[in-house]
């Protein structure tokens, strides 16, 4: 960096040309007093710092960067391990299969080997990835902690304020210990639409500028235009040249400030370093379904997060938050262009994670999934439905992946990490084709006479052959691949912090079957869940762009019921059908068929709050950030309460001046627009014009209008002089 000082506060006059060049990460000066004003009459948004951020073309070269790389002898051998051994699994799987089927094979048979050989496969790559861990390098921070200008990036969409901006303020004062406070700052980039959202935004922002160490912006977007990377685009393009790296997190995630300092010293330390992606832990888990997700992610996560690194190496995937980017290659590789046609298939790139880290990499950069950084957080869904709405939209996405994983110049390791994507999903419907096609054959063996002599003249018979001990072999194999890597978590864990969070390894031992068997429930309901999701967007069907739902309530049983009514028709259909036909069969189909008659229970059981602070008394499914909170979390929870929104902010916005000219300073500056673009804010002026008072107005109010009264001072101005 060839000049110093620190970063411009919030509301400084100084021009863009006061800050330090960008993409150089130079050195700055140290962070001002605390006691400095920091956001003292500041606007809502910094001097801009344009960058440019071309649109990419996936037939086009890509754009040039840093020297290509080979992989390591390591990572050589973990691929080896993952890939190759997967290979092998998958063809032992179609060998053995093979013989299972052995004869004149039907047309229904060589289904069902091309559907096992896949599912087996697949059971098979998973595990190997997992043993492939074994090759995986720590990772080393160097001593120099660098001086690269931060951006803590936060994107939202109709979320709790208080509660995602308490996580920002809890990591902010960590930036401080860790002596980050003069190079870093916040900017919460809003996308909400909904009226009361977006003042309850600006209020709890203007709460926190009071009292933040390190800068904090503001923006909302009126243009929605490709969602969530098309608001961090946007970013980039406006303001992208003040930073050398930036933190993407979600509305519900943190990182500790230690992490990020880690995180910045990497990436100065290497200059062909474009991101760093951490594997975040779940938190904050209160029914008994984000529990089980929760302890589940935390005992055989950090394997599978391992084996996914040994391979990958320099050639990692985005998740899409909890990582930090080198912004002028995200500039340089990553605007996204919409796909042609029509969603799903067309139009924005929903999963647009995967396509960031597969253009990074064809231009060169590295990017790396760091497994050793640990105190990464994020929320979880509370509830077997709300996981089914956030699924489609990542199932959407993924199958878009189908449209771009040809692009000129990607690495097969990037188009692996689409396949692998694509198959999370899709492994849905073949393990539904496959139980589909293996209960008509065990119908049509049952209910068709053999044909022992299907040719004429033919002197032998052809007997049908059917190997059930092999087949059992088979089945146990595959259930080994599928449980052996969780009990190597288990058995790992002794002697180390885990055992000791979870109350020993007894109670260790008990979560994991409790883990288990509710997994077990739940997987043929997720099973259909999927495949339903797969057909609609085959069909066409568009996912659209709704708020997460961050803490859920125990759905009633009507609601249950009416998601889950054919789930339990399907299973009384079959239960009826093989107690009928076959009533051996059905300790091979128990599990599923239990799942799919008690979906209903297990969807609102699991729902409970009440049920999941039992667990936690009993010391069931206990993760170590429950024994010991991290203070990030610990600290967000304080903020949480001073950052808290009024339940009626609109009223209070109305009724209150210094509010009022707390939200008015987060609003950007006007412009002169067309009327055609101003009708809602010139119907709102009539309406309050007619209006004897404040609550009169709002009602006349629709949500449009609402959003234009509160996005011009002289509208809320207008507003608030009317009686209550």
């Amino acid at each position: 960096m060839t000049a110093e000082g620190t970063l411009p506060r919030s509301g400084s006059p100084a021009p863009g040309s006061d800050l330090p060049a960008p993409g150089t990460g130079g050195g700055m000066a140290a962070p001002p007093s605390a006691a400095m004003p920091v956001h003292a009459g500041g606007g809502p948004t910094p001097p801009e710092a344009p960058l440019d951020m071309p649109t990419q073309d996936f037939r086009a070269a890509p754009p040039r960067g840093p020297a290509r790389l080979r992989p390591t002898r390591e990572v050589v051998l973990a691929r080896i391990i993952a890939f190759g051994g997967g290979a092998l699994i998958t063809a032992l799987g179609f060998w053995q299969m093979w013989l299972v089927l052995s004869g004149s094979l039907q047309a229904l048979q060589y289904v069902l080997l091309v559907l096992f050989s896949i599912t087996f496969g697949w059971v098979g790559f998973s595990f190997c990835s997992v043993v492939a861990g074994l090759c995986a390098k720590l990772p080393r921070t160097p001593a120099d902690p660098g001086n690269a200008r931060i951006a803590l990036v936060m994107p939202v969409y109709h979320e709790d304020a208080s509660a995602s901006l308490s996580l920002l303020a809890a990591l902010a004062d960590e930036l401080e210990a860790e002596g980050l406070a003069g190079r870093a700052e916040i900017f919460i980039l809003s996308d909400s639409r909904e009226p009361d959202a977006f003042v309850a935004e600006t209020l709890a922002v203007s709460q926190m500028r009071e009292t933040c160490p390190i800068p904090v912006w503001y923006r909302r977007r009126t243009d929605n235009s490709g969602r969530k990377a098309g608001n961090v685009a946007e970013f980039v393009r406006r303001w992208g040249g003040r930073y050398d790296q930036m933190v993407v997190l979600d509305a519900d995630s943190v990182m500790s400030g230690r992490v990020i300092a880690e995180m910045s010293a990497r990436m100065a330390a290497d200059p062909a370093l474009a991101l760093i992606q951490t594997i975040p832990v779940l938190v904050g888990g209160q029914t008994i379904y984000a529990r089980v997700v929760q302890f589940a992610s935390r005992v055989y996560g950090p394997a599978v997060g391992r084996g996914v690194a040994a391979w990958s190496g320099d050639n990692g995937n985005f998740w899409g938050h909890n990582a930090m980017i080198r912004v002028e290659a995200f500039a340089r590789c990553c605007g996204l262009p919409d796909l042609p046609g029509k969603p799903p298939f067309g139009g924005t790139i929903m999963s647009h994670d995967f396509v960031e880290a597969a253009l990074l990499r064809r231009a060169g950069w590295k990017v790396r999934l760091d497994w050793d950084l640990r105190a990464s957080y994020e929320g979880c869904p509370p509830t077997l439905l709300d996981m089914a709405v956030r699924e489609r939209r990542w199932a959407q996405g993924n199958l878009q992946h189908l449209r771009v994983i040809g692009a000129r110049g990607f690495t097969w390791v990037s188009r692996a990490h689409f396949v692998i994507g694509v198959l999370s999903f899709v492994m849905s419907p073949i393990w539904l084709a496959m139980i589909v096609v293996g209960l008509a054959l065990t119908a049509h063996a049952i209910l068709v006479t053999p044909e022992y002599f299907p040719q004429t003249y033919q002197m032998f018979p052809t007997w049908p052959t059917f190997d059930p001990t092999r087949m059992k072999w088979l089945f146990a194999a595959a259930v080994a691949l599928l449980l052996l890597p969780k009990v190597f978590a288990v058995l790992r864990a002794r002697g180390r912090p885990l055992e000791a969070a979870s109350g020993g390894m007894g109670r260790l031992a008990a979560g994991a079957m409790f883990e288990f068997v509710l997994s077990t429930l739940i997987a043929p309901v997720a099973m259909l869940i999927q495949s339903r999701q797969i057909f609609d967007i085959l069909r066409g069907r568009n996912s659209g762009w709704e708020s997460q739902v961050r803490k859920g309530a125990m759905p009633s049983w009507q609601v249950v019921w009416s998601r889950h009514w054919v789930h339990v028709f399907w299973g009384v259909v079959v239960l009826a059908l093989i107690w009928y036909l076959s009533p051996g069969q059905l300790i091979w189909l128990l599990p599923i068929l239990a799942g799919l008659i008690l979906s209903p229970l297990v969807s609102r059981l699991t729902a409970s709050s009440v049920l999941g602070r039992w667990a936690r008394m009993a010391g069931l499914l206990v993760t170590p950030e429950e024994r010991r909170t991290p203070a990030v979390l610990t600290a967000s929870l304080a903020h949480a309460r001073q950052l808290r929104t009024p339940d009626d902010p609109a009223e209070r916005l109305g009724s209150d001046d210094a509010l009022r000219a707390s939200h008015a300073v987060l609003l950007p500056p006007p412009v002169d627009a067309p009327a055609a673009t101003r009708l809602p804010a010139i119907a709102a002026g009539a309406k309050i014009a007619v209006a004897s008072t404040r609550s009169e107005a709002l009602a006349f109010l629709d949500p449009a209008e609402r959003l234009a009264l509160f996005s011009e001072p002289e509208l809320l101005d207008r507003w608030a002089a009317l009686p209550r």
